[in-house]
């Protein structure tokens, strides 16, 4: 799979106009794309053992989307080999009186994934220059002082997250981002399921429909945001969502080769560790 089709070159501007929702790559079927699936989870679930035992990285996913692209479904999909001791996930919704006292970073940092671990985060320190962009309002509730609610605020965000994500980066944290890419005709279909299929009306939602009103305006903010943080160090990757069997498989293949790049092993046990485990074998023999 060509993984630098989907990512956003750094120092460049991008148009999401110009990424295809639709794309499917090589898999002109959905069976040969859930086959690639099977084949990368089960490689994720060996990887992931390894990455868990050597101890030294940590693996931090990051998930946008508009409403409806499934990260869910990437989550739910992608991790369903992974030893659930080894990986955390979490939801970042409204802040709440609490996480509003403290810079809009610090409540995904104290969250951040321990060495040996994966951490998943649906929705991030990115809403930060989304949602609030779109709605500048919620800037206003931030109990910030006047001077940094200025014309620069958004600049000043990016040039913090990269900084931040290089910190990360430079402390061992592995740091993979993905926009899932959905076309405004299919997020209307998956809204309209979610109101026709009894099944799913929980997953419905009155305030995904009223966001939906603010998409060119979500969309100038993507691609700004984009624009000034896909890095050297921590890329975007554009994952195309109107078929979700692709995005999953998409997702999970750009993890595997990225912790296969690692080189990934046990730890080998020195001459003294060997020394105990004979004397230890050697007891439990003699019971």
């Amino acid at each position: 799979m060509d993984h630098a089709k989907f990512i956003v070159p750094p120092g460049q501007q991008i148009r999401l106009a110009d990424y295809d929702t639709t794309y499917t790559g090589e898999f002109a079927k959905k069976k040969a794309a859930e086959q690639k699936l099977k084949d990368d989870i089960d490689q994720l679930a060996d990887l992931q053992d390894k990455f868990y035992a050597q101890d030294n990285y940590s693996l931090l996913i990051i998930l946008q989307a508009p409403d409806a692209a499934g990260k869910d479904g990437i989550i739910k999909h992608v991790m369903s080999g992974v030893n659930p001791q080894g990986c955390q996930v979490f939801s970042f919704k409204k802040p709440s009186s609490e996480e509003l006292d403290h810079d809009f970073l610090w409540r995904c940092m104290i969250r951040l994934p321990e060495r040996g671990r994966f951490g998943i985060f649906n929705r991030s320190y990115y809403e930060e220059v989304l949602v609030v962009r779109v709605h500048p309002g919620i800037l206003d509730g931030q109990k910030l002082p006047p001077e940094c609610k200025g014309p620069d605020v958004w600049q000043n965000r990016y040039e913090d997250i990269n900084n931040f994500e290089k910190y990360l980066v430079r402390n061992g944290i592995i740091v993979l981002k993905f926009f899932l890419n959905l076309s405004r005709e299919e997020q209307k279909k998956r809204f309209l399921a979610r109101l026709d299929e009894p099944e799913k009306n929980w997953k419905f939602s009155t305030a995904d429909s009223k966001e939906r009103g603010y998409w060119d305006q979500y969309q100038t903010a993507y691609e700004d945001c984009f624009n000034h943080t896909s890095t050297e160090w921590a890329p975007w990757h554009i994952i195309p969502a109107d078929n979700k069997w692709f995005t999953r498989t998409a997702v999970a293949n750009i993890i595997v080769e990225k912790l296969k790049s690692l080189h990934l092993a046990y730890p080998v046990v020195d001459e003294a560790q060997q020394q105990e485990l004979t004397a230890a074998r050697t007891a439990l023999m003699s019971e």
